[in-house]
């Protein structure tokens, strides 16, 4: 299953495997395939150099990649206290009153609320890619459009290919202006942030848009026969998000989520604002329903909307809330049947592109 581009980065199968999870990052990896950790999460530059260290160790060498959330124009000068300042009070209150209705407790005296959403910020970003720029990662992504120029030209400097996503055309045709190396076509169906067009239409269009750049696709891919049909569409690889989260490797928070997304159909997503306060496909829940409620106060902008809900988000997963418990993840949940290692997952998808090569050679009258 290779392709000029997964060639060039020296890997046996165009599957690239975007993760929060490094263990699920390097297996993906050493199953042949190329690793994208996700940086977001990061919000300590010594947090990340532990789990890149633990990717060199855990990688045999071979190549992987680095995710970031980092904005086209540069922002300077605005801490995370000045931005906290700015959610309104009403939004708090409503937060709290969703919380209390569903009888979700504090978290346990002295834990701290978790995760919180600052890796949109221009100093953690920077952050992050000072610690990167010390590893041989080989190709960095960005989930908000192209990078800052500088950001650019130093991952070049660094033998770095740099990728970034895209839900048009035209978001598309601006990457490459920009100087981007590789367009990933997200569609409609994908976990987290997407855009408005479906992947079997926005493919083909960013194929054109950009040629001759590598495009990956990206958005209910999770099968070997998708992932063909990607190759169809014109695509060099796919990229995948979500089917990694159901694996053995997997570092859920919460085993009753992992259930939750087990049993999930693919109607079960929703795109809402209620997580960052850009549309983000995640499990529907009580609690991306009340943020769409038009008899609330509806979301905030990001990054205020999660830096809103951050705390609120650490006491649902601490006390695995039922009804409010969620995460993102594409429509492509509906598949996600059955925990598997991360190298199952990667031989079930090159057995099913085998499988859809065979078909097609028959259609073709090759076979």
């Amino acid at each position: 299953m290779q392709t000029e581009l997964s060639k060039k980065l020296g890997v046996e199968h165009a599957l690239f495997g975007f993760t929060p999870f490094p263990a699920v990052a390097a297996a993906l990896t050493r199953a042949g395939g190329f690793g994208v950790l996700g940086a977001v999460r990061y919000a300590a530059g010594d947090e990340l150099k532990r789990d890149l260290d633990w990717m060199q160790d855990h990688t045999d060498g071979l190549p992987y990649g680095l995710d970031v959330v980092m904005p086209a124009k540069k922002v300077e000068g605005v801490t995370e206290e000045q931005v906290e300042a700015m959610i309104p009070e009403q939004h708090r209150s409503y937060a709290q009153e969703v919380l209390e209705r569903y009888g979700v407790p504090p978290l346990p005296e002295g834990e701290e609320g978790g995760w919180r959403i600052t890796g949109w910020m221009e100093s953690v970003a920077r952050s992050q890619l000072d610690v990167a720029f010390d590893y041989p990662v080989k190709l960095l992504a960005n989930a908000l459009g192209s990078p800052p120029p500088d950001v650019v030209e130093r991952a070049h400097r660094h033998g770095m290919l740099v990728a970034a996503l895209a839900g048009s055309a035209h978001h598309a045709r601006r990457h490459k202006e920009a100087g981007i190396d590789v367009v990933v076509a997200q569609g409609y169906e994908a976990g987290g942030h997407t855009g408005e067009i479906g992947s079997m239409v926005l493919t083909p269009e960013i194929v054109e848009a950009v040629d001759p750049l590598p495009v990956l696709a990206a958005g209910g891919i999770g099968t070997g026969s998708q992932v063909a049909a990607a190759f169809a569409l014109g695509a060099q690889g796919a990229w995948l998000g979500s089917v990694w989260l159901t694996t053995t490797e997997a570092e859920l928070h919460s085993r009753r989520l992992t259930e939750k997304l087990l049993a999930a159909g693919s109607g079960d997503t929703v795109r809402s604002r209620a997580l960052t306060g850009k549309p983000a496909r995640q499990l529907r829940t009580a609690w991306t329903d009340a943020w769409d409620d038009p008899e609330g106060p509806g979301p905030l902008p990001m990054p205020l909307q999660g830096l809103l809900v951050a705390e609120a988000n650490s006491r649902i997963q601490h006390h695995e809330t039922e009804e409010l418990l969620g995460t993102p993840v594409g429509q492509i949940v509906g598949s996600m049947n059955s925990e598997r290692s991360v190298q199952a997952v990667v031989d079930d998808l090159t057995r099913g592109f085998e499988r859809a090569v065979r078909r097609l050679d028959r259609v073709a009258g090759n076979g």
